[in-house]
């Protein structure tokens, strides 16, 4: 991989960690699905400016591409948004934070499904990196886990995890026809679209006004918009273009201890020797899996 697109992804992944801080800022001041629309309008017009800026607008050659990347937006955008925040209204954080370290197995899954081949060297670089988010979860987390009275939430989540597997993988294959800009900003913009009036019938079943989103929310949601569903999706399939899914896949392992470090610094959250275990067992599975 190229050193600018490794960067590139590694500012992905930082993104993402940060993502969940600014996500649980905005829910508490709006509706969820509302605050999945709202950052899918921000990133869709964040895109259509970078083409305007550019001068380069997507062409999508004829209805097959149109097709895919229709459903593109549905696995990685509003579908994949949506179903995932429903199913944390129904689950525990424990079994959400386990189910989500299941990322890049689904991508591995797909990956050789499609043809890509499973080394050795990629195999063990992958079961280190799960080993290292799991101490990176603790103990207490892992015993958290539990299925009774959660089979809903905990199926929509990792419905949603899977769908981001399949999405990176097909992802890849359609951005290798039409180029990453295109392909992730088009997807965008489609989610966005039909997110605006599942967000409206949300407002209008809780009677919830937009104007009662404090500015505090408004603040998270414009991050998320601008830097977790614009910039990293840009970042991490510039990354894919460059490199197989299964090795771009498994820095998603790394999320889940920068996560702990920003929730540590900012929301006053315990920092253990565990984070540090484990983050040093995560790197060493995406270096290996590199190399395999």
């Amino acid at each position: 991989m190229l050193l600018r697109a490794r960067l590139g992804l590694w500012v992905a992944i930082f993104f993402w960690a940060i993502s969940f801080i600014a996500t649980k800022v905005a829910v508490a001041a709006a509706p969820p699905l509302t605050v999945a629309a709202l950052r899918l309008i921000i990133s869709a017009l964040c895109f259509v400016g970078w083409y305007a800026l550019r001068g380069q607008w997507p062409k999508i050659a004829g209805r097959r591409q149109l097709a895919a990347l229709f459903g593109l937006s549905l696995l990685g955008t509003g579908l994949h948004y949506g179903i995932q925040t429903i199913g944390l209204q129904y689950t525990t954080a424990a079994n959400a934070s386990i189910y989500a370290t299941t990322g890049p197995i689904a991508i591995v899954l797909v990956a050789a499904f499609m043809g890509e081949r499973i080394t050795l060297r990629k195999a063990g670089g992958i079961t280190l990196a799960l080993c290292g988010v799991l101490v990176v979860q603790g103990l207490d987390t892992l015993l958290k886990f539990e299925l009774r009275g959660h089979l809903l939430g905990d199926l929509l989540v990792f419905v949603s995890v899977f769908m981001w597997g399949v999405f990176t993988v097909f992802g890849k294959r359609v951005a290798d026809e039409v180029g990453p800009v295109p392909m992730i900003g088009v997807t965008t913009i489609i989610g966005a679209i039909w997110m605006i009036p599942v967000a409206g019938v949300e407002l209008s079943a809780r009677s919830f006004a937009l104007a009662a989103i404090s500015p505090k929310a408004w603040l998270a949601i414009a991050f998320l918009g601008v830097t977790c569903s614009f910039l990293a999706p840009l970042l991490y399939f510039v990354a894919l273009k460059h490199r197989q899914a299964q090795k771009v896949g498994v820095y998603l392992y790394a999320i889940p201890p920068l996560t702990y470090v920003f929730a540590g610094l900012f929301l006053g959250e315990p920092i253990g020797a565990n984070l540090l275990i484990g983050s040093l067992l995560v790197l060493g599975g995406v270096y290996l899996t590199e190399r395999g």
